[in-house]
């Protein structure tokens, strides 16, 4: 439903919101090594949220980027419509190019739930608010330092 392009903007924005502030900026290197995201193509996804005031940016020896009081206003549904846009989000499930109330896809009415709440989290919610979410209930945004063990070894 989402690329990999908006779920690397997402995470990316999220991790800002955490780790970084005004007297505090990150460098892409750091955000790409920390979110397992290639570095290229994150450097691209942030100029283009910077572009958007989605997120702030300074250049120079101390440059970075950081999320202002007034990035962590926005919404994810406004990370979404800069990097995927509307119709990617209203997409059918399964990839079928006719689906809808009228002529659904096996699935569309399931689905058509599920894509309703999530619609309303990211258009309602802050990004002030999610970082918050992961913060105190200990969500992740990266499974980095995790061990995941082979369930054949």
């Amino acid at each position: 439903m989402l690329s990999n392009a908006c779920q690397y903007a997402i995470r990316s924005i999220f991790y800002l919101g955490m780790c970084s502030d005004e007297k505090h900026k990150i460098g892409v290197k750091i955000i790409s090594k920390e979110l397992e995201v290639p570095q290229p193509f994150l450097a691209k996804l942030l100029q283009q949220l910077n572009r958007n005031n989605l997120v702030t940016s300074t250049k120079g020896p101390y440059g970075g980027f950081y999320l202002s009081d007034e990035n962590k206003q926005h919404s994810v549904w406004d990370i979404v419509l800069v990097i995927d846009g509307q119709e990617k989000f209203n997409q059918c499930f399964l990839g079928l190019s006719k689906c809808g109330d009228d002529n659904p896809c096996p699935v569309h009415f399931t689905v058509s739930a599920f894509k309703k709440k999530l619609f309303q989290d990211f258009k309602e919610k802050s990004i002030a608010e999610f970082v918050e979410d992961i913060q105190i209930k200990g969500r992740y945004i990266s499974l980095k330092d995790f061990n995941i063990l082979d369930e054949n070894s």
